[in-house]
């Protein structure tokens, strides 16, 4: 899970992850949808929204400093809008003009830097089941999209974390703070 500690020192050069935080209230609700259907040998992460996936670490601390300047406006709204298909899986869509806009101003700051994974437009979603049969992701879809309401929150700041041996390291949280 985001904030697991492997050891007492981080891994050298190991990959940065950023991600928009959700609220305490959305992240509880979405996590427990994770924990029901993630496939549990493979759940080793809370529900989170990754904005990128592998920055180099060398851009640390420029990277930090752009978040930081990010941060300084008001929580941006966001609005959890139905279920995405994954084909292997399931995902909460979400809708959140600021944030994209925000992830525009990050990449142009890294680019040249980006993987083609965090090059390609940003579509935001909450995994809530992955590497599952087709089959599954579809009867899990068709049990939750009824039930679904949209939701409507705000994202409390960015996370930065990085990826070690299949775990992510909490570097640390960049409130938003406008």
């Amino acid at each position: 899970m985001p904030g697991q500690t492997l050891s007492p020192a981080r891994k050298p050069g190991a990959p940065l992850l950023v991600t928009a935080e959700l609220p305490p209230d959305v992240l509880f609700w979405a996590d427990g949808l994770r924990r029901a259907h993630y496939p549990p040998e493979r759940n080793r992460l809370r529900a989170h929204v990754t904005l990128f996936h592998a920055l180099p670490a060398s851009v640390e601390e420029e990277l930090v400093q752009v978040l930081k300047d990010l941060a300084a406006s008001p929580p941006p709204p966001a609005r959890m809008t139905g279920l995405m298909k994954l084909g292997h899986g399931t995902a909460l869509a979400v809708e959140s003009r600021e944030v994209v806009e925000m992830h525009g101003v990050i990449a142009e700051r890294m680019h040249g830097l980006l993987t083609n994974q965090d090059a390609r437009p940003l579509r935001l979603h909450i995994t809530i089941q992955n590497k599952v049969t087709g089959e599954a992701a579809r009867g899990l879809q068709a049990e939750l999209a009824p039930q679904l309401q949209p939701v409507t929150f705000r994202f409390r700041g960015f996370g930065l974390y990085a990826w070690e041996d299949g775990l992510w390291r909490e570097i640390r949280t960049i409130p938003f703070r406008g």
